[in-house]
């Protein structure tokens, strides 16, 4: 099981906050302090009223093309199935005696 340690006070923690926000990145913090540079991002985004760290929602035009690029997607998957398909087919008359194929 992992190390668990008491939580770090308040004090600490909004210490933390005031540098991130005097310029210091919570990276340069977590090598000199002992939290993560992920527990100090959380710290921040919770002092600044953000409830998860979590980045926004995109923006509509973002939205439409991630739905246009996911359905793209699912056709071209769709596609390729349908060649591997046709391509063993393929494999397979080609790999067939003479007697079995058509004579046309």
């Amino acid at each position: 099981m992992g190390k668990t340690r008491p939580p770090y006070p308040p004090e600490f923690r909004q210490r933390m906050v005031e540098l991130v926000r005097s310029g210091r990145s919570p990276e340069e913090l977590a090598e000199e302090f002992e939290p993560s540079s992920i527990s100090i991002r959380n710290w921040v985004a919770k002092a600044d009223g953000v409830h998860d760290a979590k980045p926004a929602s995109f923006p509509a035009s973002d939205s439409k093309e991630l739905e246009r690029l996911r359905k793209e997607n699912r056709i071209l998957r769709e596609e390729r199935k349908i060649l591997k398909k046709a391509a063993a087919w393929f494999a397979q008359e080609i790999g067939t005696p003479s007697s079995r194929r058509s004579n046309s």
